[in-house]
C-alpha cells in the first residue's frame, strides 16, 4: 500500500501534533456541516449560550478483539483536525455551534443529529490510522447517535505471512525472490493474481505484510547459482529451481494458505540445488525479428515458475532448465499473431526440442439474429474512426458488444475483440487473433438482450468453448427484447432517524445472480436504506437468485456454481418469464459475505 505524507501544519492559534505514519487507511467517519470550522477559534469574545461547542468523540477499536488502540491518529482529510487517541483508545474533537437550523453530521455515511456550523457547507472527512493495522471493510454503521454521542471506528489487524529459504547445502541464496498469489475475484470468477514480490535477506528470511484476510500460495523464483567461488566459467550450470509451498514443484499441488484478520502464518521453503542443462527448440515459419511470448509449464500443469526466451536471429527458443517433462508454449506478438507447443523431456545433458511449428491464430465469425418486437429506435448509432476517416454505423455493430475471454487462472487476463468495420456498410463481426484454448463468450447489448448464444451445439451462455487451429464454426447470437420486471422490498433493514431532505441516503446492493441451470443475465440493482425498495423493468427472462447486501460486493463470485453454493440458503429464487411483472421480498444479509 502506499505510504501517505501525513504531517499536519500548525493551526492559527497553536500548534497540531505532526504524525508521519507509513499505511494510509481509507475514510472511515463522514461530517457534512454548513461551513466548517477548524479546532482552536481565534481569540475573542466567549461563544454566546448557542454557539457553545459541540463534541465529536469516540473510539477506535480493534475490529477482531473489539478492544481499544491507542495512539492510533484520527484526522481530517484537510488536517484542520488531528490527534492521536489516548491510552484507551478515545479521541474527542470540539466543533462551535452556531444558532442556525439546519445542517447535516454523517457517521460512516448514515445521516444522524443534525446542527449548523455556520457559512457555506463543506466536508469534513475524518479518517483514522495505525501502523500493523487496515481499514475494516465492514464498518458500517446504522445506530441513531446524537452529535455528542460515542462514535466507534473500527480497524483491521493486518495479516502477515513470514518465512524463511532454506537449503541443505549452504547457506541460502542471498536475495531469492519471493511470489506472493492472492486468490481474488475478478469479472465473477476466481483467479490467481499475483500480490507482491519481496527478496529474502542474507538469512533467507522473507515477510509479506498488511495482508487482507484471504487465501494465498508462495513460491520463490528460480535462481541460478553465479557464485564466482563455486562457478566454472564453461562448465556446468547450477540453480535454484522454483519451489512452491510447502515443498512442491509445481503451482498446482502447492498448499493454500488461508489468513484471517490478524493472523500470522510462518513458513519454509527448502530449496535444491539442482544442475540445469542448456535446451534448444527450433521455430519454423517465425518472423525473424518479432518477438514471442513464452510459457513453460511442468509436465503440462500452468503456473508461475520457469522460464525460456526466444533468438530471433537464431529462429529458437532457448535458456536452460534442470531435468524434467515441459510443456513449450509460444506466441507471437506480431499481427495477425500465430502460436504453437512441443513437449520437451531434459535428462541430464543439454536437449533439443522437437521444431515448433506456429500455426496462424483463428477467426470466428459472430451472426446476429433480431427478434425484437419494437421497432428500431433512430439513436443506436455509432461513429469509427479509422485511418483518420471517420464514419456511422448502424445495426448490431452499433449496439451489440461481444467479446472472447480466455480461460486463464494465471497469466493477466486476454480478451479478444471484434476487429474494427472498414466503413460504414460493414457490418460484420468477426474476432480475430485467437490462439488455440478455452474462451468464454461475454456479451452485452444496448438494445434488447441476449437471448440465445451458441457454437455449434455448444451453449455459451454456460459453457465455454474450446478454439483449435483453423476453427472456423461461427458463434449463432439471439436477441430479444422482451424484458419482464421485478419489483420488491429489502426486509430486515434496520430502522434509524429519518434523513434530512437532500441528504444521501445509504444503498442497499441487491445482486440478481443467475441459476447454474437457468437463463438470465448477472444485474444489479440498488434500493434505499429508508424503505428498501427496488425496481427494474428491463430484467433478462430466466432464474435467478436475488441477494441484498449492505455493502458493495465487488468479489461476488457469481459465475462461480461451486462458490455461490455458500449463498443457497440466503435471498430470494424468482424466475422471469419473458413480459412477466413480479413483486418479491428478499432479506437483507446481515454477515459480512
Amino acid at each position: 500500500m502506499p505510504s501517505a505524507d501525513t504531517s499536519i501544519p500548525p493551526h492559527s492559534t497553536g500548534t497540531l501534533m505532526r504524525a508521519t505514519i507509513q499505511r494510509t487507511k481509507r475514510l472511515l467517519v463522514i461530517v457534512v456541516a454548513a461551513g466548517c470550522v477548524s479546532l482552536g477559534q481565534a481569540s475573542g469574545p466567549g461563544p454566546l449560550a448557542d454557539q457553545q461547542p459541540t463534541t465529536i468523540h469516540g473510539t477506535v477499536v480493534n475490529s477482531v478483539t473489539h478492544t481499544p488502540i491507542s495512539r492510533a491518529l484520527v484526522y481530517s482529510a484537510d488536517n484542520r483536525f488531528a490527534m492521536l487517541t489516548d491510552g484507551e483508545g478515545h479521541f474527542e474533537f470540539s466543533v462551535p455551534k452556531d444558532g442556525n437550523e439546519g445542517g447535516n453530521f454523517f457517521f460512516s455515511g448514515q445521516p444522524h443529529q443534525m446542527w449548523q456550523v455556520g457559512g457555506s457547507a463543506s466536508p469534513i472527512w475524518l479518517m483514522a490510522r495505525k501502523p500493523g493495522y487496515l481499514d475494516d471493510p465492514n464498518d458500517r454503521r446504522h445506530a441513531d447517535v446524537l452529535p455528542s454521542g460515542d462514535y466507534t471506528i473500527s480497524l483491521m489487524p493486518e495479516a502477515l505471512i513470514k518465512g524463511r529459504v532454506t537449503i541443505s547445502e549452504a547457506d541460502p541464496p542471498s536475495g531469492i525472490n519471493v511470489q506472493l498469489y492472492s486468490r481474488q475475484v475478478q469479472d465473477g470468477m476466481p483467479r490467481w493474481v499475483q500480490a507482491s514480490m519481496v527478496r529474502a535477506n542474507s538469512e533467507g528470511e522473507f515477510r509479506f505484510a498488511e495482508l487482507q484476510p484471504g487465501t494465498y500460495k508462495v513460491l520463490t523464483n528460480e535462481w541460478m547459482d553465479n557464485d564466482p567461488v563455486t562457478a566454472v566459467p564453461g562448465g556446468q550450470l547450477y540453480g535454484f529451481p522454483p519451489v512452491f509451498y510447502p515443498g512442491v514443484g509445481d503451482f498446482a499441488s502447492a498448499a493454500t494458505i488461508p489468513l484471517t484478520a490478524g493472523q500470522t502464518v510462518q513458513i519454509d521453503l527448502p530449496l535444491t540445488r539442482q544442475p540445469y542443462h542448456p535446451v534448444s527448440i527450433p521455430v519454423a515459419n517465425s518472423d525473424g525479428n518479432g518477438g514471442m511470448n513464452i510459457v513453460v509449464s511442468v509436465q503440462g500443469h500452468r503456473g508461475p515458475g520457469y522460464s525460456l526466451g526466444y533468438i530471433p536471429g537464431k529462429q529458437a527458443i532457448e535458456g536452460s532448465l534442470p531435468n524434467g517433462n515441459y510443456l513449450v508454449e509460444a506466441s507471437s506478438y506480431s499481427q495477425p499473431s500465430s502460436s504453437g507447443a512441443v513437449h520437451l523431456t531434459v535428462a541430464g545433458a543439454p536437449a533439443v526440442g522437437p521444431t515448433m511449428t506456429l500455426v496462424r491464430s483463428s477467426s470466428v465469425e459472430v451472426r446476429v439474429t433480431e427478434e425484437f418486437s419494437s421497432p428500431e429506435p433512430n439513436n443506436f448509432t455509432a461513429t469509427w474512426n479509422v485511418a483518420g476517416r471517420s464514419f456511422e454505423i448502424h445495426g448490431p455493430r452499433a449496439y451489440l458488444q461481444v467479446q472472447l475471454e480466455k480461460d486463464e487462472d494465471f497469466e493477466q487476463k486476454r480478451t479478444a475483440f471484434p476487429r474494427s468495420p472498414t466503413g460504414p456498410n460493414d457490418d460484420s463481426l468477426t474476432i480475430d487473433n485467437l490462439s488455440p484454448g478455452k474462451y468464454w463468450l461475454r456479451s452485452s447489448s444496448n438494445r434488447g438482450y441476449v437471448a440465445a448464444a451458441t457454437m455449434g451445439a455448444v451453449d455459451l451462455l454456460h459453457e465455454p468453448i474450446m478454439v483449435a487451429p483453423g476453427s472456423t464454426t461461427p458463434i449463432d447470437i439471439k436477441l430479444r427484447d422482451d424484458f419482464a420486471e421485478i419489483d420488491g422490498t429489502v426486509t430486515g433493514i434496520a430502522t434509524g432517524s429519518i434523513p434530512t431532505p437532500g441528504a444521501p441516503v445509504l444503498p442497499i446492493f441487491l445482486f440478481c445472480v443467475p441459476m447454474p441451470d437457468g437463463a438470465g443475465e448477472l444485474q444489479q440493482l440498488g434500493a434505499s436504506s429508508t424503505d428498501g425498495k427496488f425496481t427494474s423493468d428491463r430484467m433478462v427472462p430466466g432464474s435467478y437468485r436475488v441477494l441484498a447486501f449492505r455493502n458493495p460486493q465487488p468479489h461476488l463470485p457469481y459465475r462461480d456454481a461451486e462458490a455461490m453454493k455458500a449463498y443457497d440458503s440466503l435471498g430470494t429464487v424468482v424466475h422471469l418469464s419473458p413480459g412477466q411483472k413480479t413483486t418479491v421480498q428478499v432479506p437483507i444479509i446481515l454477515s459480512s459475505e
